[in-house]
């Protein structure tokens, strides 16, 4: 992997992690673009640059994100549902993430699902406040993302939209919850592959990092001005094009590959 490789993977990973698009079908198309070797650092990298992003939300938010304990309880609640079937079915999850149509098929279907999910849930309550029970039901909604093409931003934003969240506070639980569930699944998978880190690549990783934060920094908070005055309907209409992209090409014969 070069430098500037490394670099542009970063950036796609800092813009699509927290937005509704899904950063798997992303990585799909620009490791095709870019004509990448998909080899066993290439994998660690993809998911150890996440720590940069998950760095971003806790500075963005840092008078927020260190609360009252009630709130890191809430949050504890809204990770366990993904922590535990994930721990359950992560060999049925794996088999899924080496099939590509899934990811383009989901895309499809999640871009349809957000055209209509501003209609569908137009009356926030005034309370903002998030229960245990609200915050156990979006983390089950956060399961829905281990389907790769699903967005976990989407996931966990309609969770909280369906237990009478406006789309600010869903999507800035989202976030919240983005730290723990992302550190979890990047430090077992970086466990998986740390013998691939040497003292050659180690940089190239800094390097990674350090531009997925900057950019995620600025794709969260373009994203909660974007989603509070738009909505979701421009994501969706977008995810659509990204997964007939993937479909299209590999109905002309490229062998797309998920990191």
């Amino acid at each position: 992997m070069s430098v500037f490789e490394a670099i542009i993977i970063a950036i796609v990973e800092g813009i699509t992690e927290f937005l509704p698009v899904s950063s798997t079908g992303h990585m799909i198309i620009t490791q095709e673009l870019l004509g990448m070797e998909i080899n066993d650092f290439v994998k660690a990298y993809t998911v150890n640059i996440q720590f940069g992003a998950i760095l971003s939300v806790i500075v963005l938010y840092w008078k927020h994100f260190f609360q009252t304990v009630d709130f890191y309880f809430k949050l504890f609640i809204a990770f366990l549902p993904s922590a535990l079937i994930g721990f359950l079915l992560i060999d049925f999850i794996d088999s899924l993430l080496e099939n590509v149509v899934v990811v383009a098929v989901m895309l499809v279907l999640g871009g349809v699902v957000l055209i209509f999910v501003d209609k569908w849930f137009k009356n926030p309550a005034k309370d903002q406040t998030i229960s245990y029970p609200s915050a156990l039901k979006i983390g089950f909604f956060q399961c829905i993302a281990m389907i790769p093409g699903v967005s976990r931003s989407a996931a966990t934003i309609i969770g909280g939209m369906t237990q009478k969240l406006d789309r600010k506070t869903a999507a800035e639980f989202s976030f919240f919850l983005a730290v723990p569930t992302m550190f979890a699944a990047a430090g077992y998978k970086l466990l998986q592959n740390y013998e691939t880190i040497t003292s050659d690549n180690i940089d190239i990783l800094l390097i990674g990092n350090a531009v997925a934060f900057v950019v995620a920094l600025i794709a969260i908070k373009s994203f909660i001005t974007f989603l509070t005055k738009y909505g979701f309907k421009v994501f969706g209409y977008y995810r659509i094009v990204v997964g007939l992209a993937i479909l299209v090409m590999l109905g002309l014969g490229y062998d797309l590959k998920i990191s």
